[in-house]
């Protein structure tokens, strides 16, 4: 399809910008998306194209943090499989179910959660003692299952990693990378198989996806909590502002 280039611009824009706050917090769909869909690409070709390009991108904030030893590989590994569980389960789950509901709960939940993260003075500190072997895989397992039920749950899941089974909070960040990688390759597969993915614009988008999984998983890993706070927040809002248009707008 033909897209012109003004438009091509702010797509990159929005794609560079989507790969930088998704690397530090998560919710980089939020703004990814929209700006697709305002191209004028089709929902689900919107769907898969974003997902080519941000495997991709993803995969540039993995092997960063990786290279720093920012991942816990147990955890990522344990949660990677319990969230490709979940997936699919949360998928079928949202057909049966009445999004509106869902809608009810997070437009409460994310403002609480948006406030503990703003008041809670440890936020992102390492818990110094390990957890039993058997208590981190269950938790690790249940929150990735917990988090893959939900699509674009990134944020979440750092935080839980840090709150439920104490990983600093940078490590929280890596550890959700490996996780969202492999439910973002899970998902292109479906998609590309479908014939829903837009190779020439998603090659294009890649490669300031991966720019700004560079920049964002960058200043993650010098700055720590001072800019994945405020960025988690910013996420958090964007996803209050889509769940309140959903409701008031549909």
């Amino acid at each position: 399809m033909e897209i012109e280039f003004s438009q091509m611009m702010v797509l990159f824009a929005c794609v560079f910008l989507g790969g930088l706050v998704d690397s530090i917090a998560g919710g980089g769909g939020l703004i990814t998306l929209p700006a697709y869909y305002a191209v004028g690409i089709p929902a689900h070709m919107a769907l898969g194209t974003n997902k080519f390009a941000n495997a991709i991108g993803t995969l540039t904030a993995s092997v960063r943090f990786f290279k720093e030893k920012q991942i816990n590989i147990k955890v990522a590994l344990i949660a990677a499989a319990g969230a490709l569980v979940g997936s699919p389960l949360g998928a079928k789950l949202a057909m049966a179910i009445d999004e509106k509901y869902l809608n009810y709960i997070l437009l409460v939940a994310v403002p609480l959660i948006a406030i503990m993260v703003l008041r809670k003075k440890d936020f992102g500190e390492e818990r110094e003692q390990e957890m039993p072997l058997l208590r981190s895989v269950l938790l690790s397992a249940a929150v990735g299952f917990g988090t893959g039920m939900y699509d674009g749950a990134g944020t979440f899941m750092t935080l839980l990693l840090n709150s439920v089974l104490g990983l600093g909070i940078i490590r929280a960040c890596g550890t959700t990378k490996v996780v969202n990688l492999a439910s973002n390759v899970a998902a292109l597969i479906t998609y590309g198989m479908s014939g829903n993915v837009l190779v020439d614009v998603g090659i294009k988008c890649t490669i300031f996806s991966v720019l700004g999984n560079w920049v964002g998983s960058g200043l993650a890993l010098k700055k720590g909590a001072k800019v994945v706070r405020p960025i988690m927040i910013v996420a958090m809002l964007l996803l209050l502002g889509k769940i309140a248009s959903n409701m008031f707008l549909a």
